[in-house]
Order: structure tokens, then C-alpha cells, then sequence
């Protein structure tokens, strides 16, 4: 008796297991299919590092 309640529980956590690898898998599969679809931003692009400022007794002047 105290084997088949051992056997059941190691067929469970067997089966745990094999869930969790299986969606582990998944995952980082789903995860590399969208790393591979992602733009790189250009950096510095439509002032978004430093802004140049229009008017006024400052104009011409780099806003940091």
C-alpha cells in the first residue's frame, strides 16, 4: 500500500514537472519570436536628447 501511494505521488510531481518544462519552453520560445520582431530606436532621433531651443533671449541655445 505505502508503495502505491508513493508511486502516486511521484507520477504527480513527475507530472508537474514536465508541465512547467513544457511551458517553460513555450515561453522563451514566444519571448525570442517577439525579441526578433522589435525596431531598434534610433537614438537622437526628432530631439529627443537634447532640444534646441525656437525664441526668446536663449534661441539657438542646447536644452539638456
Amino acid at each position: 500500500m505505502t508503495f502505491l501511494i508513493a508511486n502516486l505521488k511521484t507520477m504527480r510531481d513527475t507530472k508537474k514537472l514536465t508541465e512547467f518544462t513544457k511551458n517553460k519552453e513555450h515561453k522563451d520560445k514566444e519571448m525570442l519570436l517577439f525579441k526578433n520582431l522589435k525596431k531598434e530606436v534610433s537614438v537622437n532621433a526628432n530631439g529627443t536628447r537634447e532640444y534646441v531651443i525656437k525664441k526668446g533671449i536663449n534661441k539657438g541655445k542646447i536644452a539638456k
